[in-house]
């Protein structure tokens, strides 16, 4: 019997299923699908659209890992980076959506339609969401050397603008995640202050800590080493509340902007079409996975928190954040270098 054959089977049988339905499970709206339910019947492609390491790939292979464990089925992570993850998402857009493949959509990956011109898909129709697995803290710090008197956001923002020109802050690129919350909060702050692009997180937190930059916009998991060295002050967090590894440091919101929220965060995706029941069979083992203690140190060891989102939640999630940094992409004319 063909593979295909073993595929269009499962897939008539999940449909079946999403037509009937079935009870609801505690504390969560989504489908509990039948035990007989005949996928997966083969290897699954988790595509991961950065270079491996890094918080999303280690989220990506932790959750694949037990996915693959409650499937009892494969998991292959795949690697596809390239142009802010549009290579992998057109590739995953364009894949049967027959549950078989999947991809961990990152934030960059989210906006990218928003920077480049010719992605080839539209992030909101051409996926279904399944579900939310992290967020990803990101952190504004400076050089308490070249900055001593700098100790929380209003006394950077005093700082900027007594400046005859504007201060420089740096991200880990043109376009990237940073760059677009310190252009949303010197939006909100009236403020200016220019944007020095790096080619990447590392060398901006080199020259941040070098003194060449004094401040920036930074992945949390990227600079907590620094800021417990001493090298770098963390003087704000973008995400509506504290995090845990750094609950000294107040978040924007607090530090008088209220209803700031930055948070780079991560999900899996399936293309448009993948049957319900399949996305819901998905999303309730990720649900179970998320609950469990070991994961989430696992994560949070990589810098990052776990967080679940049903499909539904996901969808809402992924349509406002489409919707709000492609307005303030648009409004500050932001491109890629």
């Amino acid at each position: 019997m063909s593979t295909s054959f073993n595929r269009r089977t499962a897939l008539q049988g999940l449909a079946a299923l999403a037509a009937v339905g079935s009870a609801g499970l505690p504390g969560s709206s989504l489908a509990q699908p039948a035990k007989d339910a005949a996928w997966p019947a083969s290897l699954i492609k988790l595509i991961v659209p950065v270079p491996a390491g890094g918080p999303t790939d280690t989220a990506s292979r932790i959750v694949g890992q037990k996915l693959a464990e409650r499937l009892k089925q494969a998991v292959v992570v795949e690697n596809r980076p390239g142009a802010s993850g549009s290579i992998a998402a057109l590739q995953v857009a364009k894949a049967e959506p027959d549950g078989y493949t999947l991809m961990m959509l990152a934030t960059p990956t989210l906006l990218a339609p928003h920077l480049y011109k010719k992605t080839g898909y539209d992030t909101v129709k051409d996926f279904a969401p399944v579900a939310t697995v992290y967020d990803l803290p990101i952190v504004v710090v400076v050089n308490p050397t070249q900055l001593p008197d700098v100790t929380d956001l209003r006394k950077l923002i005093v700082h900027a603008k007594a400046q005859k020109a504007p201060l420089n802050y740096t991200s880990s690129g043109a376009g990237s995640f940073g760059h677009l919350s310190m252009e949303l909060l010197k939006q909100m702050g009236g403020f200016d202050m220019q944007h020095v692009p790096y080619k990447g997180g590392v060398p901006a937190i080199t020259d941040t800590i070098g003194g060449q930059v004094p401040v920036m916009y930074a992945d949390l998991v990227a600079a907590l080493p620094h800021i417990k060295a001493g090298k770098l002050r963390a003087i704000a967090v973008g995400s509506p509340q504290r995090v845990a590894m750094l609950p000294d440091v107040p978040t924007i919101a607090e530090q008088g902007f209220k209803g700031y929220d930055a948070v780079s965060w991560g999900g899996l995706l399936a293309p448009a079409g993948t049957p319900k029941a399949v996305v819901e069979r998905i999303a309730n083992e990720v649900r179970q996975i998320l609950a469990d203690k070991e994961i989430q140190e696992k994560l949070l060891n990589a810098g990052a928190i776990a967080r679940f989102q049903d499909p539904a939640q996901m969808g809402q999630h992924v349509q406002q954040d489409y919707a709000k940094w492609g307005q303030l992409i648009r409004d500050k004319g932001i491109a890629p270098e």
